[in-house]
């Protein structure tokens, strides 16, 4: 490759993204920024979950189950934004207070754990926390997402409408910042942490109190760099009405151009009234703790989104209705794969001696590399089908289940022998992380970036989030199938009572190779299996 060739590429694939930028992009930005940072407390809770509480592995799967809950309700959501538009900024501030809230939660069960048992279980408090905090990302995010369809302008300073191939690009270029966004939070995030959690294992316990409840404190600023995205959406708007009024357009015209038609949105009860439904429903299944409560809530919720789907999608023709319910097929059967779960997690931290620093230096290769990957495969996306993407993530995600099973049945043992302790389980699990850092981000930007080409302008943030809670339902499917893994395979770990240092739960993890193998297994056979039958069937996509 000569050095012009070289130049070109560099030019094409990070060079050009700059050239790209728009300030308009910055509000939704922001707040995709904060989602990232979001991550700094979960290494914390991580092992707080460990030292502190008694939680199965399975419990904890079930939890993660309803805390994915709150991201279906993204369709009355994202409707009510349409609808109150010019009033989005409330729904931030509710959210910025539901993420505050959570934090100020964790931050007291750490300093003051006595006086928050006296009140309630300290458990309960846990689990209280780790729902506030995802329906406070849900209600921002229905916000961020329509932010991205109103970011791309479709006129430019002059009042000249753009071309559709400059649309599409544009939409490509603010879903791949917004992923940008995202990992770059957890970047800081990464930094901080292997900061401050430096000879961390030295420390006595009340010391590392003190850290963990230092890092809840710094995280106080999630809400606020979302809020601050809010007040600069304001800002970006008012200076793009200035240049055109400038330009000799008056207000009527100038606000239909900045506001895409989207003032004629009205209210569509038949979503309004189906998300009312849905909630009602999930909370008298889910506090009434009837058996099958999580199965219940997800057929149901999996119902309605379908139907609301299909009355949205009637704005849609013929052609682009097959095309989007085959992708979002696709997409589904991708995300709802199940995970090992926290027995991994735990089998590293208890075995292997990972501990908070490492596992930080790993979610710092993750996201750098995260961040490089869409660069580099930028114009691989904007090339290639979703369908293609999926096929190849599908098989290196299969290919990359084998070091963590290696690990578990002594692989690091036999290469640290083989290569003079170089190659010891530290060093796999850091070359397993970055190549698979990459990947998880990357299959969601074609499809992002197809519905904000599609979505109604009137409906912006409707479409998103109906069509982003089926893809979200996915997660609460993977949940499911976790929990149902671990509870087949049953794995512990050793709890100890912080008083007496008496071990009142023994470490088992004989069972967790049958799991990693059994996930893997999944991972691999349902998306290919799934690609397979929609290909085959009049929902073909070429998207």
């Amino acid at each position: 490759m000569t050095i012009k060739a070289v130049v070109r590429w560099l030019d094409a694939t990070i060079v050009d993204l700059g050239r790209q930028f728009r300030l308009s992009y910055l509000p939704p930005l922001m707040i995709y920024l904060a989602a990232g940072v979001s991550g700094l407390t979960a290494i914390v809770g991580t092992f707080f979950i460990k030292e502190y509480l008694g939680l199965s592995a399975a419990f904890l799967a079930g939890l993660t189950f309803w805390a994915g809950i709150p991201w279906a309700l993204k369709m009355p959501l994202g409707h009510l934004v349409d609808v109150i538009w010019r009033w989005k900024a409330v729904l931030v501030y509710l959210g910025a207070a539901m993420l505050a809230s959570s934090i100020a939660i964790m931050y007291a069960l750490i300093v003051h754990t006595d006086a928050m048992a006296a009140i309630l279980r300290v458990e309960a408090w846990f689990v209280l926390s780790a729902l506030l905090a995802p329906s406070g990302y849900v209600v921002q995010d229905v916000v961020a997402d329509a932010l991205t369809v109103e970011a791309v302008p479709q006129f430019d300073d002059r009042g000249q409408r753009f071309s559709e191939s400059d649309v599409k690009m544009m939409h490509t270029t603010v879903q791949t910042l917004g992923r940008f966004a995202v990992v770059s939070g957890l970047i800081a995030v990464a930094v901080l942490n292997i900061v401050m959690f430096k000879d961390v294992e030295t420390l006595s316990q009340p010391e590392k109190t003190a850290v963990y409840a230092d890092i809840y404190l710094l995280s106080l600023t999630i809400p606020l760099i979302s809020v601050c995205g809010v007040v600069l959406g304001t800002v970006v708007q008012r200076g793009r009405a200035r240049k055109l009024r400038e330009r000799g357009y008056d207000g009527s015209q100038i606000e239909r151009m900045l506001l895409q038609d989207t003032e004629s949105a009205r209210p569509d009860w038949y979503i309004l009234g189906g998300g009312l439904a849905f909630v009602a429903f999930t909370l008298l299944v889910g506090l009434n703790d009837w058996p099958g409560a999580q199965e219940i809530i997800f057929t149901g919720s999996m119902g309605i989104v379908l139907v609301l789907m299909y009355r949205l999608l009637l704005a849609l023709d013929a052609d682009a209705r097959k095309t989007l319910i085959g992708t979002a097929i696709v997409i589904f059967a991708f995300r709802a794969v199940p995970l090992p779960g926290a027995a991994a997690t735990w089998f590293e931290i208890d075995v292997l001696g990972f501990d908070q620093q490492f596992l930080s230096v790993l979610s710092l290769i993750s996201a750098c590399l995260a961040l490089a990957g869409m660069l580099i495969l930028r114009p691989l996306m904007a090339r290639r089908s979703i369908v293609w993407l999926v096929t190849l993530l599908t098989l290196i995600y299969g290919v990359l289940s084998l070091p963590n099973i290696g690990l578990y049945y002594g692989l690091h043992e036999w290469t640290a022998a083989w290569s003079d302790g170089v190659i010891d389980a530290r060093f796999i699990a850091m070359i397993d992380t970055a190549i698979e850092s990459p990947l998880g981000q990357i299959a969601m930007i074609p499809m992002l970036a197809w519905i904000a080409k599609n979505a109604p302008a009137h409906l912006k943030a409707t479409f998103f989030a109906v069509m982003a809670s089926f893809t979200n339902l996915a997660l609460s499917a993977s949940s499911l199938a976790t929990r149902y893994l671990n509870e087949l395979f049953v794995v512990s770990r050793q709890v100890v009572d912080r008083a007496s240092g008496a071990v009142q739960v023994p470490a088992d993890y004989s069972e967790l190779g049958w799991l990693l193998i059994v996930v893997a297994a999944i991972v691999v056979a349902l998306p290919l299996a799934t690609i397979a039958i929609v290909q085959l069937s009049p929902l073909r996509t070429a998207e």
